[in-house]
């Protein structure tokens, strides 16, 4: 009898098939990362934040995600094989927020140790010789599963509280919203706020290095 599920069905049903290996992943990756920054958190001083936050791909973005990276953002309804949720790097995530830079920097070092035969995949800049706006490394926690693989984001906290109004308004908009938030006026702004808040990370760390000790 043939299948006559779509491909959306499909993942779907693989989607929660894999929900409890991401489940495991997640705490898993959470809590080897909180331990792996412990000597940072115990060392921060008051004007200092360090962050770790963790969470699980939803379903249809899940599902959204992996149709974006298709030829045409669409699924070729004559290959449902080739589809596959576990083609997904960040079903599982963790997300590091420092402030201010130099600790993100040394969380980075810490977790680039700890997890040194995960694959780096930075972010970039929005110029070729611009740091990256994030540190990623993805692996596979082969302790929790080695179904799904896991993401660790390192950023500055100024940068990732930024991403929580700019995904949802600007990369990831409702529908109505797509067309007037993707033009160039609007991503030029999106540019200018990421130049303002590295601008105030560094300010703020030639003044903190004049004035405070190092933590």
């Amino acid at each position: 009898m043939t299948d006559q599920r779509t491909i959306e069905d499909r993942l779907r049903e693989q989607y929660f098939q894999l929900l409890p290996h991401i489940r495991r992943v997640t705490a898993h990756l959470e809590a080897e990362v909180k331990y792996g920054v412990l000597p940072i958190l115990r060392n921060l001083n008051r004007y200092e934040r360090l962050v770790v936050t963790s969470r699980i791909k939803e379903c249809e973005s899940a599902l959204g995600a992996l149709r974006r990276r298709q030829e045409g953002a669409t699924f070729d309804r004559d290959r449902p094989a080739m589809y596959t949720l576990t083609d997904l790097k960040d079903l599982a995530g963790v997300r590091v927020l420092g402030f201010p830079m130099r600790r993100v920097t040394e969380a980075d070092q810490e977790l680039r140790r700890r997890f040194e035969s995960w694959q780096a995949d930075p972010i970039p800049g929005f110029a070729g010789d611009d740091e990256p706006r994030a540190f990623k490394y993805v692996g596979y926690c082969k302790e929790a599963s080695t179904e799904v693989r896991g993401e660790i984001q390192i950023v500055s906290m100024l940068i990732g509280l930024f991403w929580e109004v700019e995904h949802s308004a600007i990369y990831k908009p409702a529908p109505e919203l797509k067309g007037a938030v993707r033009d160039l006026g609007m991503q030029q702004r999106a540019k200018e706020v990421y130049n303002a808040l590295r601008i105030f990370e560094e300010e703020f760390g030639r003044v903190i290095s004049r004035v405070a000790p190092s933590g």
